[in-house]
């Protein structure tokens, strides 16, 4: 097991260096830059942007290196805790992102928290109880979960919200929290307005997991050990949770590593219907304005959970899962 861990962070590391030059080059690929993208905005207000400021500012964000310079400033700055200068908010990355990263990791736990707690029993009720009317009716549901686009059921959610309980439309807060310290008061107020994006975000999530859950329990109970096991007299909920449940529990481990980015991502989409103060819109923002180093910490970000989310899961299902091995090959 030992060996396993080394080798797979030795793994990780130039998995990530690889990443991080290809998340540069691909920012780096639109014609121009931010700073050509600013005076263009300047002038179409009318504002006449000289020669001589353009320079100071090409000079001042560092622009006037090659990109190469520019790359290695970056990688030996996210060695050391430094991710970098943000142009559009003129503030070192890691100010810009305090706030909105901790929100997003709230949101996004809730969201797991959610999908696994309904997906769960659900999906173990539906595969025990096959094609009765509740597992038709929890299938009909789910399909419903599955084809209703998120940003719609925000809308909707977010307008009986109002009407019912009279939470303010939009953000994850009241008004008169917003750029206020953290309270009691202002937790409150964030849990009010909490579960609009979790039932949204993790409404498809938790009908997917329902779906997969119930096939691969499906799958398991139909299998020759199960049967012997029934044949010699085992408890029914002994011989569910010994090992068919136990083995259907992978795709739940397994989507650690699809889960982790999110907390840095989040549903974008939905996150913009909403006026969620999360990281998703802000990443959009900054791919969209070529703000490399904020862009690029958070498709860093990202890479970084993908990979250590993976691991995590790797090790999680050899550890649940002893048709899994560590090593590679086939024995004999």
């Amino acid at each position: 097991m030992l060996v396993y861990f080394v080798r797979r962070v030795l793994v990780m590391i130039p998995t990530l260096l690889i990443v991080s030059a290809l998340v540069f080059v691909i920012i780096q690929l639109p014609e121009g830059d931010y700073l050509s993208a600013h005076v263009a905005e300047l002038e179409a207000q009318g504002e006449r942007v000289s020669a001589e400021k353009i320079e100071f500012l090409r000079r001042h964000y560092g622009l006037d290196r090659t990109p190469l310079e520019q790359y290695l400033h970056w990688l030996l700055g996210m060695l050391q805790g430094d991710f970098g200068f943000s142009y559009e908010y003129n503030l070192p990355v890691t100010e810009v992102v305090g706030d909105r990263l901790f929100l997003s990791f709230l949101l996004s736990f809730a969201t797991i928290l959610f999908t696994w707690v309904v997906a769960f029993p659900i999906g173990v009720y539906s595969a025990t109880h096959q094609y009765s009317v509740a597992d038709h009716s929890l299938t009909f549901i789910g399909f419903l979960g599955l084809a209703t686009p998120n940003f719609l059921l925000a809308l909707v959610l977010l307008y009986f919200a109002n009407v019912l309980f009279g939470t303010s439309i939009g953000g994850l807060m009241d008004p008169q929290y917003i750029d206020q310290p953290m309270s009691f008061a202002k937790f409150l107020s964030v849990l009010e307005h909490l579960w609009i994006p979790v039932v949204v975000i993790g409404t498809a999530g938790t009908a997917g997991m329902i779906r997969r859950l119930r096939a691969n329990l499906l799958d398991e109970l139909q299998k020759q050990y199960v049967v012997t096991a029934r044949a010699k007299g085992l408890p029914p909920t002994r011989l569910l949770l010994k090992y068919p449940l136990r083995m259907a529990l992978n795709p739940f481990i397994a989507d650690i590593g699809n889960l982790l980015p999110q907390v840095v991502s989040g549903a974008a989409i939905v996150s913009v219907v909403l006026s969620l103060p999360t990281t998703g819109p802000m990443l959009l923002q900054a791919l969209q304005n070529q703000d490399t180093y904020l862009a690029g910490s958070f498709l860093m970000f990202l890479s970084a959970l993908t990979v250590v989310g993976m691991f995590l899961s790797d090790v999680a299902l050899a550890a649940l899962d002893p048709r899994i091995r560590l090593e590679g090959g086939v024995q004999r």
